[in-house]
């Protein structure tokens, strides 16, 4: 039986920016085999797939995937699926693989939906990078699926969660478990720079690394240092970092943190343009919220958590009582998020506790008032009683600066998030962040059809081609005769995004079809429940 499909009467938008145009394509032995004129008649044998009314483009590419733990639990990435990704990159800050002897686990079980004792026990024995990318391949996926090496992790590897200066001999372990991690196929090195134990890596430690990365012609990808009041200063060190070693450079999530930060967006935009018409491979992503989503514990001190204690820290009086005053009176050595959002924009959406479920949709200071405390002993209170990590939304940026930002050609799309299916859940949280399952559709829906910030063609070119590119996925994020078959089929006038803070778990609409590696993974908006999704590799893997 022929594998063909025909796909014929849509408006085809190619990924490179040019207008869209009517034409047929045929997908055949997992490639786009045919672009041809509308009307051509089908080949003898195909399936054909009528387009009329919708757009045929490329599949989306999330450079900023979370999905570590769920693609291994539930392959299908239901929530990403929906929204037309077809690739998923993932490895901000932290990745399961090298595994770090002497750790618990080297699995997050609570740490996102889909995380279970399965894995944590198979973790262990991944010395090297690229086991746990091969256990994904075991497993298949219905995305195509790669990774940057953890910054995190990589310290782990040499300190664990020690702050302090790295000796010789750690630094050395450090760049081997980064050359290897390159030799693995990991597209560069991911730091989260706000979030111990990989905020305690100094600048020269982390050029060390970086030239690891550059020998390979590979990437520094990095939430910086700060995203507040120190933005420019966090991007100083992240042009730093890259200059001195020769990597090329990454802005995660670029956003400005806190409503003091948020004037700071366009010199930042400035001095990127700056360095990049001097010649500097610089690029960002971005989610489309004004709330960005991490774990409650992020409104302590970094030190708070050293040696991985910061729940035996709460219960021991003193030291509850040091980080008390620490987030009572930041001393701008850290991004204290609490007091950036206040305790009116901190929503703890990932509560387990079956005494905490009456605060679920509230706001921290809602919370605190119900039981009668000051906010930092509320939300210090809740790290410390929780099982797990508690996900929390903090509403911390500005919309004029996501338009702005919007306008800049180097800046594509990350989701931030993993790709689940909400009814498959595991953790027993309460939420997520809805860029789960509408940061790409809400580009479409709110800032094309509704804004007009960008053309569509513009839109798709950011989601597609502008990615491919900068992680140099050969064959992928353009429609042209003989590239991947990664293609997704929407209607351009009913594309949306349904996913609220406060009803976060809301699949997308609109998206009706999309096929990956020539597999259809979606139909009619229905999963099929197919994993044609490959391993992607980055510069590094031998030829």
């Amino acid at each position: 039986m022929s594998d063909a499909v025909w796909i014929t009467g849509g408006t085809v938008i190619d990924g490179t920016g040019a207008p869209g145009r009517r034409a047929d394509v045929l997908l055949e032995g997992g490639r786009i085999d045919r672009i041809a004129a509308p009307g051509t008649p089908a080949p003898a044998g195909a399936e054909v797939v009528d387009a009329a009314r919708q757009v045929v483009a490329p599949g989306f590419i999330d450079v900023m995937s979370h999905s570590v733990a769920s693609l291994l639990h539930d392959p299908r990435s239901l929530g990403k699926v929906t929204q037309g990704v077809t690739t998923e990159i993932m490895g901000e800050g932290w990745t399961p693989a090298p595994a770090v002897p002497g750790e618990p686990h080297g699995f997050p079980v609570h740490g996102l939906p889909g995380g279970d004792e399965r894995w944590a026990a198979r973790s262990r024995t991944w010395t090297r990078f690229g086991d746990w990318l091969a256990a994904q391949e075991e497993v298949g996926a219905a995305v195509n699926f790669g990774s940057f090496l953890g910054g995190a992790t990589v310290r782990m590897a040499a300190r664990g969660h020690a702050q302090g200066e790295s000796t010789p001999e750690e630094l050395g372990r450090m760049c081997q478990v980064t050359r290897e991690a390159m030799e693995d196929g990991a597209f560069g090195l991911a730091t989260a720079l706000i979030y111990p134990p990989g905020s305690y890596a100094g600048t020269d430690e982390l050029v060390a690394i970086c030239r690891e990365v550059a020998a390979f012609g590979g990437i520094y990808i990095t939430h910086m240092r700060s995203e507040g009041e120190g933005l420019l200063g966090g991007l100083e060190e992240a042009l730093d970092i890259t200059a001195r070693s020769g990597a090329r450079l990454h802005l995660y999530h670029l956003k400005a943190a806190g409503r003091p930060a948020w004037p700071l967006m366009e010199a930042l935009i400035e001095r990127v343009n700056a360095e990049r018409a001097a010649g500097r491979d610089i690029h960002a992503d971005m989610y489309l919220y004004t709330a960005g989503g991490t774990g409650l514990s992020a409104v302590t001190p970094p030190w708070g958590s050293e040696d991985d204690t910061l729940r035996a820290r709460l219960l021991d009086p003193a030291q509850r009582a040091r980080i008390r005053q620490a987030m009572l009176e930041p001393d701008g050595t850290w991004e204290p998020l609490g007091s950036l959002a206040g305790p009116e924009g901190v929503f703890p959406v990932g509560l387990r506790h079956p005494d905490h479920q009456p605060y679920v949709g509230r706001s921290l200071a809602e919370i605190a008032a119900l039981r009668g405390q000051d906010w930092i002993d509320a939300a210090l209170d809740l790290i410390a009683a929780e099982p797990g990590r508690v996900g929390s939304l903090f509403h911390l940026m500005s919309e004029a600066n996501i338009e702005r930002q919007l306008r800049e050609p180097w800046v594509m799309l990350g989701s931030d998030a993993a790709g689940y299916d909400p009814a498959a859940r595991t953790d027993g949280s309460t939420g997520g962040h809805p860029r789960s399952f509408g940061n790409f559709t809400r580009l479409l829906a709110h800032y094309v059809r509704g804004r007009q910030i960008l053309t569509l063609e513009d839109a798709v070119h950011r989601m597609t081609g502008l990615p491919a590119r900068h992680l140099r996925l050969d064959g992928r994020g353009e429609l042209r005769e003989g590239a991947f078959a990664d293609v997704v089929i929407f209607d351009p006038a009913g594309v949306r995004d349904r996913a609220t803070y406060a009803d976060s778990e809301q699949l997308s609409e609109g998206v009706r079809d999309v096929w990956v590696n020539g597999a259809r993974v979606l139909r009619g908006g229905e999963h099929t429940g197919a994993r044609p999704g490959r391993r992607l590799y980055g510069p590094g893997r031998p030829v």
